[in-house]
C-alpha cells in the first residue's frame, strides 16, 4: 500500500514545485531521500549502558524500525567517555517508512508541542537538509507516558535532494510541513493600521 504522503507528493508535489521553481526537467524537483532519527544520552557511566537501551527501545517504538547503537570514536576525558562505549542510537528512515513517518510528524506529533506555533525556518544546512531537535519524547503519541523511564531527546534530520536551502524548504512547506510564519514587525503593524 502506497502512503498517503507519497500519493500526494507524486500528484500534486511535483507538478507544482517544477512550475513554483522553474524547474525544466521533472527529474530536477527535489524530494525527500531519507529522515535519519538520533539521539545521544549524556548520563554518567554507570547508567549510560540502560540509558542507550531506553534510548533504542524509544526510537523503535516512535519510528517503527530497530535502530543501530551509536559508539563513541575517541576518548573523551570531560565527558568521561571511552572509545568504543555506546552512546547513543540512530535509525535512517527510507522508502514507506520514511513516507508514514514524515506523516505522522506532520499531522499528529508536532501539534502535540506544547505552545507550538510551527518550527524554525532557520535550520537549513546550506544543501538543503533540515534538522530539529525534539527535547520530550512524550508529544509522539507511540510512547506510553507510564512506561517512560528517562526523558530523553531526540535530533530528527528530514534530507532531501535538494541543492539549496530555498528549494528544500519548497519541498517540506508544499509537504506541509509546519514552518513559524514570520512576525510582523511592530512599526509595519502601526503603519498597517492608520492606512
Amino acid at each position: 500500500m502506497t502512503p498517503t504522503l507519497l500519493t500526494y507528493y507524486k500528484e500534486n508535489v511535483v507538478s507544482a514545485l517544477q512550475e513554483q521553481l522553474g524547474l525544466t526537467n521533472i527529474n530536477q524537483v527535489p524530494r525527500l531521500e531519507k529522515i535519519v532519527v538520533t539521539s545521544h544520552v549524556g548520563y554518567a557511566q554507570a547508567e549510560r549502558k540502560t540509558a542507550t537501551e531506553d534510548a533504542v527501545e524509544e526510537i523503535a517504538r516512535i519510528t517503527g524500525q530497530k535502530p543501530s547503537v551509536v559508539f563513541a570514536r575517541k576518548s573523551v576525558a570531560n565527558f568521561k567517555v571511552r572509545a568504543g562505549e555506546a552512546v547513543g542510537a540512530r535509525v535512517t528512515l527510507r522508502g514507506s517508512r520514511m513516507w508514514e513517518f514524515m506523516d505522522r510528524f506532520i499531522h499528529v506529533t508536532a501539534p502535540n508541542v506544547r505552545d507550538f506555533r510551527g518550527f524554525s525556518p532557520k535550520s537549513f544546512d546550506g544543501r538543503g537538509n533540515y534538522a530539529l531537535g525534539i527535547s520530550d519524547q512524550t508529544i509522539f503519541p507511540e510512547v506510553e507516558l507510564d512506561k517512560i523511564k528517562r526523558n530523553l531527546g531526540f535530533d530528527i534530520i528530514f534530507v532531501t535532494t535538494a541543492n539549496s536551502n530555498d528549494h528544500g524548504k519548497a519541498l517540506l512547506d508544499a509537504l506541509g510541513f509546519p514552518f513559524r510564519k514570520p512576525q510582523p514587525q511592530e512599526g509595519q503593524e502601526k503603519a498597517e493600521a492608520a492606512a
